[in-house]
């Protein structure tokens, strides 16, 4: 059985056990992946190992404590980065190849690891497998790098898109973006799933008590202005709701010294691991999933996708989704009957639909079967593994 496992390289640019979305779904797909067979290369190190995964070897091109582009000197540490330390980075990445000799690599292109992953991988004689999470030249990356050096980052990052021998992107638009502009194709959607014990618990999940509404959100809030908004109406009807009403935010960022924040109804839980954090998932009542209203990142609002409405979808919650109609986030919402679709930033419309919504006593009941079809339609994990697997294993579906 251990035969139809190859030594596998994940290079990327964070480490195995890195907190947000992207890492997380990466260790799922890799869960049934042997240890001993399974290498790692990023630019960042190892800061615990809390979420689990193991790796049989990790090695780090390190991009030095305090270079990485932020707020103070952008440019002068980007221009850094591309000239200097991306060289390094190459050569590192180079001797890892012949260190780990790996049957196949998988790359996921995610900023500053995409130049020396392009530098090095296609002259380099292995198979490599490319996952698009998100694109290189969203808003925030544009400020903080530039938009000459972004675009030549986006460029590379198409590059080890169209060089693969296989590949997937991690939403329907983004596919279809990456096949016009690339002319190759993805051979499937890859992100979070649900596993068949999540299935089978969201099928039998019993409805709430009532006794509390409490509205999970999970993950950074990367759109703020829209969660004030959201915040703002749901402040509105409260008094209004058969049972008080809590905002629940998982994640590693605290959010205490905003104006939005009321201690009284929101409650901070940090940055958990998977099971705990579906554990307590599973005691909300419904999943909020904010995006921008006015597209104003359109490459990530309209090819990225959160996996917090995964793991809402796991965890049993119906979802409240607000964001732009063009959006990723709102086109698959659109399409299943699972929760509410919010699309207007107006403080009376958002308020209204949000009594409406928030007045069914049994939301679970409501939206139960399209939440099964969409998961599994659309996020079946074993299934999607299985493709993950074919194309490492250098047996990918047919076209």
């Amino acid at each position: 059985m251990l035969d139809s496992f190859p030594s596998l390289l994940v290079a990327t640019e964070f480490p195995p056990n890195a907190s947000g979305g992207g890492p997380a779904v990466l260790r799922q797909m890799l869960r049934n992946w042997p240890v001993d067979r399974l290498f790692w290369w990023s630019c960042f190190p190892e800061r615990d190992a809390r979420f689990g995964q193991r790796v049989a070897a990790h090695r780090v091109a390190t991009i030095p404590r305090g270079f990485y582009p932020s707020r103070k000197l952008p440019q002068t540490r980007s221009w850094i980065l591309e000239q200097i330390w991306a060289r390094w980075a190459t050569r590192h990445l180079r001797q890892t190849l012949r260190a780990f000799r790996p049957e196949v690599v998988w790359v996921v292109p995610h900023n500053w690891a995409v130049p020396p992953l392009a530098a090095a991988l296609p002259q380099a004689g292995v198979r490599f497998h490319t996952t698009v999470q998100d694109y290189v030249d969203t808003l925030t990356n544009t400020c903080r790098f530039g938009r000459p050096r972004v675009a030549r980052m986006a460029a590379l990052a198409d590059l080890l898109y169209s060089k693969a021998a296989t590949r997937d992107a991690t939403s329907h638009p983004m596919a279809a973006d990456l096949a016009a502009r690339t002319g190759s194709h993805a051979v499937q959607i890859l992100h979070a799933g649900l596993e068949p014990d999540e299935f089978d618990f969201l099928a039998t999940k019993a409805n709430g008590t009532g006794a509390e509404l409490r509205i999970a959100h999970a993950g950074t809030i990367i759109v703020e202005q829209e969660f004030a908004q959201f915040v703002g109406a749901l402040s509105r009807i409260r008094d209004r709701l058969f049972a008080p009403v809590y905002i629940e935010l998982f994640g590693s960022h605290s959010y205490r010294s905003r104006t939005w924040f009321d201690p009284s109804w929101m409650r901070e839980h940090g940055d958990l691991a998977a099971p705990a954090l579906a554990t307590a998932l599973r005691q909300c009542t419904w999943g909020f999933s904010p995006m921008s209203l006015i597209d104003r990142d359109p490459r990530y609002n309209r090819f990225s996708f959160p996996t917090k409405f995964i793991s809402y979808l796991a965890a049993g919650l119906p979802v409240i989704a607000l964001g732009h109609p063009e959006s990723s986030l709102m086109k698959m919402a659109q399409s299943y009957g699972l929760g509410v679709c919010l699309t207007q930033g107006d403080p009376d419309w958002l308020a209204q639909q949000l009594l409406a919504a928030l007045s069914n006593r049994n939301p679970l009941t409501t939206f139960r079967e399209e939440m099964l079809r969409c998961g599994r339609t659309e996020f079946d994990a074993d299934r999607t593994r299985k493709v993950l697997y074919d194309c490492l294993r250098n047996r990918p579906p047919a076209s």
